[in-house]
């Protein structure tokens, strides 16, 4: 079972609650033990999982320890903020209102807390994750990089956490967009034309010809350089690929089959990669 004990409560209200939950037989008897028992210590608000015949002592004890439940909400790399605002007004035992975060604004991670808590007060520290690491991060970066500022490396990052989920090819997914960013070419990523579209959620269609030409902030087959922010909510790793790209002289890639890719250098060796790719989907009944 489990029990909230609310802040600022009195040793007579948890008490009154534990009975009221059937984890103690008598609030009186429990405040007696407690005062006899207890040390003098104080308990804990929160929220706490007790188990069926656990003793008052026991039970004294989680209270003063602070032993609450923890609950957990998980944010997956590459997860839009669309769909980070979905997970916290769904999270069980959270409070409040937030709005949708800031894209790129939150660390992918696994995050802890307690029954009573408020939305903004998660959202906060999921935020502060990500401006902590990403000034780490930065602190180290590599020289010579493509990327000028901290905001740009997250852009670019977002855009390499959508293009691959093989960790090992980060790096050299980044290596491939910071070359055509050094040489001012189109970085023409697939992800950065979805985005305005569905906000980050996934298209469920092929990309219509219409969408490559659309003119917008975010469509790198319309323009030179970034989108105007990121894309998506990137993780450590991708962050890491874009301040210490591979050393490659890459300039295209595309999906091999396996889930992942095969990169090239030039234009001819990229399109004989692209018609191998045509060759398998249409082998396996895709095109």
């Amino acid at each position: 079972m489990s029990v909230l004990i609310p802040q600022g409560a009195t040793l007579s209200q948890a008490a009154t609650e534990l009975e009221k939950a059937g984890a103690i037989r008598s609030a009186r008897q429990f405040v007696l033990l407690a005062r006899v028992f207890g040390g003098g210590r104080q308990i804990k608000a929160g929220e706490y999982r007790l188990l069926a015949g656990e003793s008052q002592s026991d039970i004294l004890k989680d209270l003063q320890g602070g032993k609450t439940l923890q609950r957990k909400i998980t944010v997956a790399e590459g997860v839009p903020s669309i769909l980070v605002h979905e997970a916290l007004m769904k999270a069980d035992g959270l409070s409040g209102q937030v709005a949708v975060p800031a894209e790129g604004s939150v660390l992918p991670d696994t995050y802890a807390y307690n029954r009573g808590e408020t939305r903004a007060a998660v959202l906060a520290r999921m935020q502060k994750a990500m401006t902590d690491y990403l000034a780490q991060a930065w602190a180290r970066r590599k020289p010579g990089i493509a990327v000028s500022t901290p905001a740009q490396a997250l852009t670019l990052a977002s855009i390499v956490e959508k293009e691959t989920g093989k960790p090992e090819e980060r790096r050299m997914v980044a290596a491939v967009y910071s070359n055509r960013l050094k040489q001012n070419m189109m970085l023409q990523a697939d992800p950065t034309i979805i985005y305005p579209i569905t906000r980050g959620k996934p298209l469920g269609r092929r990309i219509l010809q219409s969408e490559l030409r659309a003119v917008n902030q975010y469509n790198t087959y319309a323009m030179t350089g970034l989108p105007v922010g990121p894309i998506a909510n990137p993780g450590r790793e991708s962050i890491d690929a874009v301040l210490d790209p591979a050393q490659s002289t890459a300039l295209y890639f595309v999906a091999k089959g396996d889930g992942g890719h095969v990169f090239a250098d030039t234009l001819e060796q990229h399109n004989a990669n692209v018609q191998k790719w045509y060759a398998l989907r249409r082998a396996r009944g895709e095109m």
